[in-house]
């Protein structure tokens, strides 16, 4: 290594070592955190960095959740819903609140290759089976330094994650491209939409076409999603995805059953991009195959300029 790159290496250990000092430093959200170390990332792994998110009143305003490229939203116990958002051309500075992985995490990222996964713990059998799969796992166990308790909320609302602590680092290319899908422009036909609600048993998410800001504003159970800064959240595309949601072999450390979300099958489809509904149908042949989707006469679905939100929704 050259002198120059010594100079930069020490001092960007300096900040670190700085940052650590001043931040305070704490475990997962009651979940036992998985143990086991965290395998060296290769020159050929995706730059991709998944972080699960909590999604009750509670846990909002989120924060760092508007640079992230793909939102997904899926059901969990009770009901309600939670996120995974996933980032690769920009890393917002803290992330949160972070929240723990669920089964149907595992299936949905191998559609990316080798993600970082970062959350704050999981269901005791369901570790050994997150440290089997093919990504990366950053619970606060291995990487204590790059998660803070937040003072302006309870636990288990306030854990967040610093990512420049993590072994990761954004590739500058946006999430969506592992993902096989582009911005382009879009089909013909489509109709008219204002919004639109998707609701799961005890929570909703709903889009507002904002023609001004050419975006889908983001509601959260009725609420206005915003930024920590008080900015509202907007989406570029959102797809609503219909999927079987069945009962899982896990279980909460209060009983209820976990839902597990079945990404890989095929069936419809809703896009919402530029003021209009496209009807569409999806597909997934496996769980390494990207979900392809398309319209009813086979027409891929391209994207609009800006983030893209997937719900998964209860099939009925």
């Amino acid at each position: 290594m050259s002198a120059a790159g010594v100079k930069n290496r020490a001092a960007v250990l300096f900040a670190v070592l700085v940052l650590a000092v001043t931040a305070a430093c704490t475990g997962g959200d009651g979940s036992s955190p998985s143990s086991t170390s965290s395998s060296p990332r290769t020159s050929g792994s995706a730059d991709v960095l998944a972080v699960k998110i909590d999604n009750v009143a509670p846990a909002r305003p989120h924060t760092g959740l508007e640079q992230a490229d793909v939102v997904y939203v899926e059901q969990v116990e009770a009901g309600l819903s939670r996120i995974l958002a996933v980032y690769s051309s920009d890393l917002p500075p803290v992330i949160g609140p972070v929240r723990s992985a669920r089964e149907t995490d595992l299936e949905l990222l191998r559609q990316f290759d080798r993600p970082t996964l970062a959350f704050s713990g999981a269901q005791s059998r369901l570790l050994p089976v997150i440290d089997r799969a093919p990504l990366d796992p950053v619970p606060p166990s291995k990487a204590p330094q790059a998660y803070f308790r937040g003072p302006d909320r309870p636990a288990p609302h306030n854990l967040y994650l610093r990512p420049e602590r993590i072994p990761f680092t954004a590739s500058g290319v946006n999430a969506v491209a592992e993902l096989g899908l582009k911005v382009g422009a879009p089909p013909p036909g489509g109709e008219p939409e204002d919004s639109r609600t998707v609701r799961y048993p005890s929570a909703s998410v709903t889009f507002i076409w904002a023609a001004e800001g050419e975006q889908w504003l983001v509601s959260l159970d009725g609420a206005p999603a915003r930024t920590a800064e008080g900015e509202r959240i907007g989406a570029g595309t959102v797809v609503v995805q219909d999927v079987d949601v069945r009962e899982s072999d896990f279980r909460d450390r209060s009983g209820n059953n976990t839902p597990f979300t079945e990404t890989v099958g095929s069936g419809d489809a809703v896009v919402l991009r530029d003021g209009r509904a496209y009807d569409a149908r999806w597909s997934r042949s496996s769980a390494d195959a990207d979900t392809v989707f398309s319209t009813p006469d086979g027409r891929r679905v391209d994207l609009a300029d800006g983030p893209l939100w997937i719900l998964y929704a209860p099939r009925g």
